[in-house]
C-alpha cells in the first residue's frame, strides 16, 4: 500500500543555478526527499564519469589494480570489473590515432574472445597501460574511485553498451508482444559492435523517440574517440549528464508535475532534454524568475534546517538521533513527551511507525550507505514488530539505492544495508549565536542599554545619521519602550538627548540581547 502511495505521490524538481554550483531537491507531495549537488568548478569525480587512466600498480594478491585517474587518490579496479571484452577495448585503445578512421577501426575489432571468470589481472594489465574505466563508486573518505572497465551509457529508456553483443530487455515489461517489438526495433537500428539494455521506462514508446536516445547516445560515445586517439595522456572523455537530467532519467514518469530552473541555459538544457525522452512532458519545464531565492519561495531551505542534523524532529515530540562514521550509520528512536494514548504498546507501535517514515526518507535525502542500524523503541506485540518491519520494506521500494532490510532483533534494532556510491550528504544546520558571537558568554543585561546608548551615540555624532531604525527581540524592546509620565522610557531620553528620529522595531527572530541599527532600510555595521 505504501509503495503505491510513493508511485502516485507528485513530484516536483527544484534546480537552483548558483555561480560555483548546482543544487537540485526533489519534492514529493511538497516534502524534501532527495538533495543533490553539482561543483561548476574544478574537476569532480562522479559516478558514471569516463576517463582514459593509466594503471599504476598490479595487486596479485587481491586480483586488482590501481589506476591513474587524475585524482589525488589512485582508483581502484577489481579484475571482475574488467568485463567480458575487455581485450576488445585494449585494442581500441592501442590501436587508435589521429591519422586513423576510428569508425572503421572499431567495427573491425572482433567482440571477443570472453575474459575467463577465474582469470588473474597480472595476465591482462600491466603498469604503464593505458586502459579506458568508468567510475561506478565516487571517492569516499581515505579511498578512491571505484571503476569498471565495462563502460555503459545510461539513457531514459535504453543502455548503451560499447563491444557487446546482447540485447536485453527489461523483466517488467510483462507484454510478449511489447519485448518482441522493442528488441526487434532496437537490433535493427544498433550499429556493429554495439549491445544494449531496454529499460522498463521504453515500454510504449515509439520509435522515433527510441532512435532518437539510441542515436544521442552513440554520438556521446562517438565524440570522444577524437580524444582518446589524440592524447594518450590521462583525461576525462566524457562525464555523465548533469545531475538534474541523471535525476530526470531515472525519476521521470507521469507523476511529474513540475521542474522549476531559476537559469536560462540549465532551463533550455533540460527542456532539451526532456524533449529527447519523454516529448509529451517538456512542458513541465518552467523558467523560475521571481525575486525571492528559488529555495526558499518553494520551502527547500526551511526543510533543509528541520532535516539535516543530529536531532530529527518526527510528529508531536517525538525524535531521531542520527550519528555516522565511516563505516555505520546509527538511528536512534525516541518517544520525547508523546503520550498520545493510556495503551503504551500501541501508542509505541505509531511512534515507531512515524518514525519508518522519516528515516527512510532521511537514507535518501543524506544518501546515507553502507550499514545503517536503526533502534526503535521495545514493543512487545510480534504483530507489531512484523508490521512494522514490512512498513519499512513497502517505504524503501521507492529508494532507487540497493537496498536490504533486516527483521527486528529481539532487542529492537534493525539492520539496513544500503549502495554506498558516494560520500554521505552533510549540512551544517548550525549557526553561530549573534550575541556571543560563538563564545558561549554574553556582556551584562543589565548593561545592554548603555551599549545601545553607546552604539547611538556613535551613528549620531560620528557618522552624523539622524533618522534611525532600532530592531530588536519582543522582550528587550518592552524594556526600552517602557515609561511613564514621570519617567521617560530610554527611546524617549534618546530622542531628546540626541536630537534624532529613532523608530523602535521588534522582530521575533532577534534573540534576547540582540540589537540592530538600520537607516533608510540598510543595516549599520
Amino acid at each position: 500500500m505504501e509503495s503505491e502511495k510513493a508511485e502516485k505521490a507528485e513530484k516536483d524538481l527544484i534546480v537552483d543555478v548558483r555561480s560555483k554550483e548546482v543544487e537540485i531537491a526533489l519534492m514529493e507531495d511538497h516534502r524534501l526527499i532527495e538533495l543533490n549537488k553539482e561543483s561548476s568548478q574544478g574537476r569532480s569525480f562522479t559516478v558514471g564519469d569516463v576517463f582514459l587512466g593509466k594503471v599504476k600498480k598490479i595487486l596479485p594478491a587481491l586480483n586488482a589494480a590501481f589506476v591513474d585517474i587524475g585524482d589525488k587518490k589512485e582508483a581502484f579496479i577489481h579484475y571482475l570489473d574488467l568485463g567480458l571484452y575487455f581485450r576488445s577495448f585494449d585494442e581500441f585503445v592501442t590501436k587508435s590515432n589521429p591519422n586513423a578512421d576510428l569508425h572503421q577501426l572499431y567495427s573491425r575489432i572482433k567482440v571477443g574472445p570472453a575474459l575467463e571468470k577465474e582469470g588473474k589481472i597480472q595476465n591482462v594489465l600491466k603498469a604503464g597501460q593505458m586502459v579506458v574505466v568508468q567510475i561506478v563508486k565516487e571517492p569516499i573518505s581515505t579511498k578512491g574511485s571505484r571503476l569498471t572497465a565495462e563502460i555503459s551509457l545510461a539513457g531514459r529508456n535504453i543502455v548503451l553498451l560499447p563491444f557487446a553483443e546482447k540485447v536485453s530487455i527489461s523483466q517488467k515489461i510483462s507484454s510478449k508482444e511489447e519485448k518482441k517489438r522493442l528488441e526487434t526495433l532496437v537490433r535493427s537500428i544498433l550499429p556493429k559492435n554495439y549491445g544494449a539494455i531496454i529499460r522498463t521506462a521504453a515500454e510504449g514508446k515509439t520509435a522515433a523517440v527510441l532512435v532518437g536516445e539510441l542515436q544521442s547516445l552513440i554520438n556521446k560515445w562517438e565524440s570522444s574517440w577524437t580524444k582518446l586517439a589524440k592524447n594518450k595522456g590521462i583525461s576525462l572523455l566524457f562525464s555523465e549528464y548533469s545531475k538534474t537530467t541523471t535525476m530526470l532519467r531515472d525519476l521521470l514518469n507521469d507523476s511529474f508535475e513540475n521542474i522549476y530552473v531559476n537559469d536560462q541555459t540549465v532551463f533550455e538544457e533540460t527542456r532539451k532534454y526532456i524533449s529527447l525522452i519523454s516529448p509529451e512532458q517538456e512542458k513541465i519545464v518552467k523558467l523560475y524568475d521571481g525575486k525571492e531565492n528559488i529555495f526558499d519561495h518553494f520551502e527547500v531551505t526551511r526543510q533543509i534546517k528541520s532535516s539535516f542534523g543530529r536531532v530529527v524532529a518526527i510528529k508531536q515530540g517525538a525524535y531521531l538521533v542520527i550519528e555516522s562514521t565511516e563505516a555505520l550509520n546509527v538511528i536512534d528512536v525516541n518517544s520525547g513527551i508523546r503520550s498520545k494514548t493510556s495503551d503504551q504498546e500501541e501508542n509505541t507501535f505509531e511512534v515507531n511507525i512515524h518514525a519508518a517514515d522519516e528515516i527512510a526518507r532521511q537514507l535518501r535525502l543524506r544518501d546515507m550507505g553502507g550499514i545503517i542500524i536503526v533502534d526503535f523503541i521495545d514493543m512487545e506485540s510480534q504483530d507489531h514488530r512484523n508490521a512494522l518491519y514490512k512498513h519499512m520494506m513497502d517505504l524503501m521500494e521507492s529508494d532507487r539505492a540497493k537496498h536490504n532490510v533486516l527483521p527486528l532483533t529481539k532487542l529492537g534494532l534493525m539492520q539496513i544495508s544500503r549502495q554506498r556510491i558516494r560520500p554521505v550528504t552533510e549540512i551544517d544546520t548550525t549557526e553561530v549565536c549573534p550575541v556571543c558571537h560563538g563564545t558561549g558568554k554574553i556582556s551584562p543585561s543589565l548593561i545592554i542599554d548603555e551599549q545601545i546608548e553607546r552604539a547611538l551615540a556613535y551613528y549620531v555624532r560620528e557618522k552624523g545619521i539622524r533618522n534611525l531604525t532600532l530592531k530588536t527581540g519582543p522582550i528587550l524592546g518592552s524594556y526600552l519602550s517602557r515609561g511613564s509620565i514621570f519617567t521617560p522610557s530610554f527611546i524617549a531620553k534618546w530622542k531628546n538627548k540626541y536630537k534624532c528620529k529613532l523608530k523602535l522595531e521588534e522582530v521575533q527572530d532577534h534573540s534576547v540581547l540582540q540589537f540592530d541599527f538600520y537607516s533608510d532600510g540598510n543595516k549599520l555595521s
